[in-house]
């Protein structure tokens, strides 16, 4: 029996180790097609001597419109890009509470009207006797303190009788001020909460731009200084006045929010717009700034990031961490320096580790 096990063990050992000495000659080829990309150097911009933020348009007088009350729509009666006209109804809620109250709170004041009547009747009554010395002082003052009470019902009941009528306010919206609806967040037959916005309205033509200035520039910035505001959208330089600079930058993370008010013009300017606003100002900060083209950047979620080249010829994407932007550039905070490339354009979908072929 020893015997047999002995040849086992040494007819077993060398399959083992010319198994081993195969695998170690295998090598993988990847045979994926190459993608040829184009790269750009980075941009380090350190010439311009003024100061560029980024900021956005929005209309100078606009309103989210809600309601204090809980309710189902009974009508909306306005669309999106509808004029309107101040007081002008636009949301109807069902409102059959409130008018319950509202024939309930005006038999109070029929009532108390009806009280308040015949105690000035006794009052004016009772007051001719004392003066005629037919009744007393107590009787008088009993009919005045009647009259006085009936008085302040009256009251009371038209208090509540405007209570009522401002509850009414918020069942039936209406429009603050002549403009134009831009949003519509609710529909028929759905139920609306108190404080969940229900249509937005402004008035177009009077637009402002809001800027958040960095704190090492704030210090610069003046109420009624003139800039230039450039529209991406538009790819036009529209003038403007500083209009408000906070003074605060306690909740926007070190930024500081400064209004532009827009000069009056015939451009088509809206809402929501992405601006470059150029101030006269120097900038503090001296280093310079690292840009790439918006077009070249990579999004997965909140992140940033753009494709470079790795050694081995393949694509490495590289998150970013982004700043303002410039145009149809933007800044780059980290996540690449000056002295390196970036892939502009690829002729298929880059994915990392992806074969590439740099093309001139």
């Amino acid at each position: 029996m020893k015997k047999y096990a002995y040849l086992i063990i040494v007819f077993i050992i060398p399959l083992f180790m010319a198994s081993c000495g195969g695998e170690e000659k295998k090598v993988v080829i990847d045979n994926t097609p190459m993608i040829s990309v184009k790269v750009n150097q980075i941009v380090a911009n350190g010439t311009s001597p003024f100061l560029s933020v980024s900021g956005k348009v929005q209309a100078e007088n606009s309103a989210d419109l809600s309601t204090r009350m809980m309710g189902f729509v009974t009508k909306v009666h306005v669309n999106v890009g509808d004029k309107v006209r101040k007081g002008q109804l636009l949301v109807s809620i069902h409102n059959s509470d409130l008018q319950a109250k509202k024939a309930q709170v005006n038999a109070g004041i029929t009532e108390a009207t009806t009280a308040y009547n015949n105690a000035q009747k006794d009052y004016t009554r009772f007051k001719n006797l004392f003066e005629d010395n037919s009744a007393s002082q107590k009787e008088l003052d009993d009919m005045t303190a009647n009259y006085e009470m009936a008085k302040a019902r009256v009251e009371v009941a038209n208090q509540m009788k405007n209570e009522i009528y401002a509850q009414f306010a918020y069942s039936n919206i209406t429009a603050p001020f002549s403009g134009v609806v831009t949003s519509k967040n609710i529909e028929t037959g759905a139920m609306a909460n108190p404080g969940q916005p229900l249509l937005s309205i402004e008035t177009p033509g009077s637009f402002e731009v809001i800027a958040m200035v960095p704190e090492t520039e704030i210090s610069q910035i003046k109420k009624n200084t003139k800039v230039g505001v450039l529209v991406k959208s538009l790819n036009k330089t529209f003038k403007g006045k500083v209009s408000e600079v906070s003074t605060s930058a306690k909740n926007t993370g070190g930024q500081y929010l400064v209004k532009i008010a827009l000069d009056k013009t015939d451009a088509n300017i809206l809402s929501g717009m992405f601006t470059t606003v150029q101030f006269p100002v120097e900038r503090q900060a001296k280093t310079a700034l690292v840009l790439i083209p918006t077009e070249a950047i990579v999004t997965n979620g909140q992140l940033s990031g753009v494709y470079t080249v790795s050694q081995g010829n393949t694509a490495l994407l590289r998150w970013l961490r982004l700043g303002r932007t410039f145009g149809d550039q933007v800044e780059v905070l980290s996540g690449l320096s000056a002295d390196e490339a970036y892939i502009f354009s690829a002729k298929g979908k880059l994915y990392n580790g992806a074969r590439v072929s740099v093309r001139n």
